[in-house]
Formats: C-alpha cells, sequence, structure tokens
C-alpha cells in the first residue's frame, strides 16, 4: 500500500465537500487585543488592531498562500480562522456554518476539520510525550479508534510524512527541526482535516530543510485533496506552494490574486515594494531587470493605524484622497476575474525595471545622489 493510500482524499470522505466549492469564508474579521494602562493597569487605554476587517475565501483543495512582513497579522488571522482565538467582531463561516463566536459544544463536530501546523517545531511538541502519545492524542481527544488501532494508525502518519514508524517511542527532544515540524504535520493529519492552517511552518528551519517539508505539504494537498491556509514571509515558498496569494499590511489585506498575477502584474503599491524586495540574480546584462523601490521608515504602529489608506504614509503615490477614503478591496478594471485590490491610485500590472528608482527614504536619495556626483567628478 502506498503512502497516500493510507490516508483518505478529504473529496473522498463522507460529507466532504467536493473540490473548488467554498470551503472558509471571513468577512470583515476583527482582533483587538486591548493596552491597559494607569493605575493599577486595569484601565483599558486603547488597542491594539492585529487584524482589522479582512475578507477572505478559501475553496476545497486548494492551496491560499498569506503573505506580508512582520507584525502585519498573519499568524493572528491564522489562529481567527482556526478559533485558537475569537474574534472581536465579523464573520466566519465553514461550510456554511457561522463559527465565529460559536461555543465550545458548537464547535466540536468540526474542531477536527480545521488543524493546525505552528511555526515553531520545538515549543509546538510536548518534550515530556512520546511521538506516539503528540501523534494519537488527538485520536483519543475525539473518540477515534480506527481500524487496527491507533498505533498502528499512528505508524502509518509517521510513514506519510517521511519519518520511520520505529520512531512511535521516541521523544521530541531526540530529532532534528526538521523531523519535528514532519511530527507536526502528522498530528494535524491524524484526524483527516479538510483544512491545515500552516502558521509559517519552515521559517523556523534550515534552508536545506525547508524545501522538504515544503514539497512535502504540497503532496500531501495535492494527493489528498486537503485545502491549506499557507501563512508565510518568504516569497518564493508562497509562490511555489500557492495557487491564490493575499498580501496583507497591517491587518489589512489589500491584494488577493492568483499567483501568476500577483506575482507577474500586481496593481498594489505595496505589492509592488514587497516583490522589489526579493533578492534576485542577474545572470545577463541583456536580461530586464526588476523594479527597485526602497520604503522610508517602519510600519505604523497598529495602536494609532493611519487613516484611510494605511499604506499611504510610505506610499509614493498619496493623495489627500487616500488620507480621508479607505480604498476597497474591488476588481480593478484590466484585471482579470478574481485578482482584488485596495487602491485608489493602482500601479501598473508589471514588475519590470522603471525609468527611475522609487526612493521614498530622502536621506538614501541624498546619499545616492552624492555617490553619483562623485562618480562623475572621478570621470572628469
Amino acid at each position: 500500500m502506498s503512502d497516500t493510500a493510507k490516508l483518505r482524499p478529504a473529496e473522498a470522505a463522507s460529507g466532504a465537500p467536493s473540490a473548488g466549492e467554498v470551503l472558509l469564508t471571513a468577512r470583515g474579521l476583527t482582533k483587538h487585543f486591548p493596552v491597559k494602562g494607569g493605575f493599577p493597569f486595569r484601565r483599558t487605554v486603547g488597542a491594539v488592531r492585529a487584524v482589522d476587517g479582512v475578507d477572505l475565501t478559501v475553496h476545497a483543495g486548494e492551496a491560499f498562500g498569506l503573505v506580508g512582513e512582520s507584525g502585519c497579522g498573519k499568524s493572528t488571522t491564522g489562529r481567527l480562522l482556526t478559533r485558537l482565538l475569537e474574534p472581536t467582531s465579523g464573520s466566519i463561516k465553514y461550510r456554511g456554518q457561522e463559527i465565529a463566536h460559536a461555543s465550545r459544544k458548537e464547535l466540536a463536530p468540526i474542531r477536527s476539520e480545521i488543524q493546525m501546523i505552528f511555526q515553531d517545531p520545538y515549543s509546538s511538541l510536548n518534550p515530556r510525550q512520546t511521538v506516539g502519545t503528540i501523534i494519537g492524542g488527538p485520536m483519543e481527544i475525539n473518540n477515534i479508534n480506527p481500524p487496527g488501532g491507533r498505533e498502528k494508525r499512528v505508524r502509518e502518519l509517521l510513514e506519510i510524512v517521511g519519518l520511520n514508524p520505529e520512531h512511535y517511542n521516541r521523544f521530541p527532544h531526540e530529532f532534528s527541526g526538521g523531523q519535528r515540524q514532519r511530527i507536526g504535520v502528522a498530528r494535524a493529519l491524524a484526524l483527516e482535516p479538510k483544512l491545515i492552517v500552516a502558521d509559517e511552518p519552515v521559517s523556523a528551519l534550515d534552508v536545506s530543510i525547508q524545501a522538504q517539508v515544503v514539497n512535502l505539504l504540497q503532496r500531501l494537498q495535492r494527493e489528498l485533496g486537503i485545502a491549506f491556509v499557507f501563512i508565510a514571509h518568504d516569497l518564493a515558498v508562497v509562490r511555489h506552494f500557492s495557487e491564490r496569494v493575499a498580501v496583507m499590511y497591517l491587518g489589512k489585506v489589500v491584494e488577493v490574486g492568483d499567483r501568476e498575477s500577483i506575482y507577474t502584474r500586481p496593481r498594489h503599491p505595496y505589492t509592488h515594494a514587497l516583490l522589489s524586495a526579493v533578492p534576485e540574480a542577474t545572470l545577463s546584462d541583456e536580461e530586464e531587470g526588476r523594479e527597485r523601490i526602497r520604503l522610508s521608515g517602519d510600519v505604523p504602529s497598529p495602536v494609532n493605524p493611519p487613516s484611510g489608506c494605511r499604506f499611504r504614509t510610505r506610499c509614493w503615490k498619496a493623495q489627500a484622497k487616500c488620507a480621508t477614503e479607505e480604498p476597497p478591496l474591488v476588481r480593478l478594471e484590466g484585471n482579470s476575474d478574481g485578482h482584488l485590490t485596495a487602491c485608489h491610485f493602482p500601479e501598473e500590472g508589471s514588475v519590470t525595471a522603471r525609468g527611475e528608482d522609487v526612493v521614498m527614504d530622502p536621506a538614501l536619495a541624498a546619499m545616492e545622489q552624492d555617490g553619483a556626483a562623485g562618480d562623475v567628478a572621478k570621470e572628469k
């Protein structure tokens, strides 16, 4: 029996959604963490707007990527979708059922269908439990007794994720980081879920191991029909894994589209800036270069975000309208169906080199001008 044959494809399970069917939707999803102050530090003086009105749709069997720089709210969004956190407001519907504020009893039937792979493979596994107990725990909690017993099932799962079934009685400290993450994947697969939220599953691993784990997840997603929400800040990894991609900035989704349109025809200025920061080796002077955009300053505080468009304080196209009106996430004229952008003044759909680089940092611009003047003087 092949490895993948040991785990039923999600679409073959009874009552499972068919490929392409809407599996999960989030509308106006918001999570604010209160900031305490004063004396005796019990008074709420503000809120960290980690997620502030996110709209997402995930289809059955699809690989959906969520990208953005650190602190933009990606991980919080993932925990909201799995209901590890309760939203401040907004809607989350799983197969048509509202779960945003569902009770523990109401969530019980679907807990097994939505699983999560955590970012840190060192802290997500209990060091006092054996691998067999860790992977078999979800089955015990949900009173699932597979044919042949739980131990047999755990050994099959270990084999599916590329580990030796004989590792059943070992402890997490006996494994490398990549092997621990595979144990986390096996635990997520134990209940045959229909949706897995992978929260930066390879960011804590060596580069040489990252490809192995990503290829494992991609094989499972393709052969078992499991939908993935793949959260990462590594744009190259997301491009390799995901079919559709959403770009987040400061708690908001600013652009959504299929992989090809996001990476080659982005429209939002932030997506342009994000893609221009990806390191790239140029093999020949004849090759067409990529645009270069260097933003100034840091991401504004989520406690007091800018009014209107949140990217306007770092955007080279910002106008007065951007400060007073928040741009809606809509399909722009000329974009293919499904490509949504939240911008009043979108960029052209291209990532090729511009006539002049966009340099938002005044100090950096002055340094480059002085450098260029010095080069001219030396030539003379």
